[in-house]
């Protein structure tokens, strides 16, 4: 295990992020059918109330995700960092410092969950007829608030040690389960919106335990030590400043899916809700491929910006944004080429399919630029620069996406709703482009400092 974080500032770019991406997208990919596969179950078994239960959910599933994330992510850079530093000190003190804000978030959001359920779900845009659905199916997630926190969230520390494919087992054997346990407990048992629920809290716990397994038998490069459970006001701050842009980036999206799923209830009813349902699945899988090749740059360039290797960690940088976009593309035309046939699998309801494909066809117009998108937001938070990364993590979606869903639609009305994607992604792309080119002279000077340095030290 010791081998792959060396290999992170050694080995060639090119390789070493396909071999770090890969495993990653290949989890995402089986994490994006599973939610797919997931939705499928429940249109056919439960019908388009259930799809728009689960658009309601959407938004309390990546509140959680969001607590995971920013503690996985904080973490992480802070580790990988410190392995480049070979402070393995630092990274062992923030491994069980993760662990005790896990279960202390994971706790304290549950409980509150539970108490505010029904208002909270009914704040998100759940109708009186969709009300039940999003209910049931919740009332089961919030379960596993704790063991998706914590696996999710150390997933990202397991990759930070070069570890990616150990993390898609993680990720693909939960999928699995849940693929297993959801037409059992739908159709077999049914259990309608709370079998689909039970059967994502048992998931949960499956990676969980697999996760935690990596730490405590010895596979990971650095040790969970009980002294370290012990919080420490300089690592905890740490934490949350860097992982303060994972937590507003999924708060904004959110924020996004709640003004979403009002605006789209007042402008379009229960039918366009169910409609954003089918959207937000299309959206799943088209863009969590590209979030592997985010979770297979991030170790890399940690690792080579805490070394100082400053020229890796820009050539690591070009390159995911050049997979990214190439893989964009393609998803452009695969998904404008069988839309139809990809809102078929999911409802039979006609007129649902007709507005569902409008949806997709008029938001996704600019996928070919996301890709790009989706690497400029991840980079700062890797390399510990948390306003920005913070800025970046809100851009998009809190800052243009949410007041353009807000304005257009008086205007445009449903329409409006559809075309506020591409204009704040065109904005968006302009703002991270420029930002992206004063990073990349930032990184330029302090590689030719570094080797002035490294120069008069060798000539002394």
């Amino acid at each position: 295990m010791k081998d792959n974080t060396k290999l992170l500032g050694t080995e060639k770019i090119s390789k070493l992020l396909w071999k770090q991406s890969l495993p990653s997208m290949i989890a995402m990919s089986v994490m994006a059918l599973y939610n797919v596969v997931d939705t499928i179950f429940i249109g056919h078994g439960i019908g388009s109330l259930g799809i728009a239960g689960l658009a309601i959910s959407f938004p309390m599933q990546m509140i959680i995700m969001s607590m995971a994330f920013s503690l996985g992510i904080g973490s992480a850079s802070i580790i990988s960092r410190a392995l480049g530093a070979k402070n393995k000190k630092k990274a062992e003190e923030t491994l069980g410092n993760f662990f005790s804000l896990a279960v202390i978030v994971g706790l304290i959001a549950m409980i509150f969950g539970y108490l505010f359920l029904e208002k909270i779900l009914i704040l998100f845009g759940a109708t009186e007829n969709i009300l039940p659905f999003a209910y049931d199916y919740m009332k089961f997630i919030l379960g596993g608030t704790v063991f998706v926190i914590i696996s999710a969230g150390s997933n990202n520390i397991i990759r930070a040690q070069g570890s990616a494919k150990y993390s898609m087992i993680v990720m693909i054997s939960s999928a699995i389960v849940n693929l297993i346990l959801d037409p059992i407990f739908i159709f077999i048992f049914n259990w309608g919106m709370a079998g689909a629920g039970a059967a994502t809290m048992i998931a949960q716990i499956i990676s969980f335990s697999l996760a935690t397994y990596y730490f405590k038998v010895g596979l990971s490069s650095i040790k969970i030590r009980i002294k370290n459970f012990i919080l420490k006001l300089k690592t905890v701050k740490e934490i949350f400043q860097i992982g303060a842009s994972s937590l507003s980036r999924n708060a904004s999206g959110s924020l996004m899916a709640i003004v979403m799923n009002n605006s789209l209830g007042f402008y379009g009813g229960d039918l366009a809700i169910a409609a954003y349902g089918i959207f937000a699945k299309a959206m799943m899988f088209i863009m969590m491929p590209m979030f592997g090749f985010v979770q297979g740059l991030n170790p890399i360039l940690g690792y080579n910006y805490g070394a100082k290797k400053y020229d890796r960690a820009k050539e690591s940088i070009i390159n995911a944004i050049k997979k990214t976009t190439i893989y964009s593309i393609l998803g452009f035309i695969i998904l404008y080429s069988f839309t139809k046939q990809f809102v078929s699998i999911f409802t039979t309801d006609i007129e649902l399919t007709e507005l569902s494909i409008k949806f997709i066809r008029i938001t996704f117009i600019l996928l070919p630029i996301v890709g790009f998108q989706v690497i400029s937001s991840g980079i700062y938070q890797t390399m510990g620069k948390a306003k920005m990364a913070f800025f970046i993590s809100i851009l998009r979606q809190a800052i243009l996406l949410v007041p353009l869903v807000l304005i257009l639609p008086r205007y445009f009305g449903l329409l409006g709703i559809f075309i506020a994607y591409p204009i704040a992604d065109a904005i968006a792309s302009f703002i991270n482009l420029f930002l992206l080119r004063y990073e990349f002279k930032l990184l330029e000077r302090r590689e030719c400092k570094f080797r002035e340095k490294a120069i008069v030290n060798n000539n002394i």
